[in-house]
């Protein structure tokens, strides 16, 4: 398999607005200890979230409004909320040049969301 393609592709998406915008925010908002450690607990969080139910298990209440809580302090800090919607606007890029790509190769692959 020729990866030539692959290469000019990861050269695409460094180029993109996406992948700029989000790296240009990234370094600003993480410079800062406090947030940072904020922002990868509110990360785990949603994975943690996620995961439960995917599986079919439920959050506790409480874990839920903290979530929403972390989330609501983030979001009120207008750097924090850039990069944040930055991030999604990044991953969804991602999936869908995940979905392209694996609908080229035949493949049934179902992503959660």
């Amino acid at each position: 398999m020729e990866y030539s393609a692959a290469w000019k592709l990861a050269d695409a998406i460094k180029a993109s607005e996406e992948y700029r915008t989000y790296h240009g925010l990234k370094e600003d908002v993480m410079a800062d200890e406090t947030q940072g450690a904020l922002i990868r607990e509110y990360r785990k969080m949603q994975m943690e979230i996620q995961m439960r139910s995917l599986s079919g298990q439920g959050t506790p209440p409480e874990e839920l409004q903290r979530f929403s809580t972390l989330g609501n302090l983030l979001y009120s800090k207008p750097e924090v909320g850039q990069f944040l919607l930055a991030e999604m606007r990044l991953q969804q890029a991602m999936a869908d040049i995940f979905k392209i790509i694996t609908d080229a190769a035949g493949l049934e692959i179902q992503l959660p969301g």
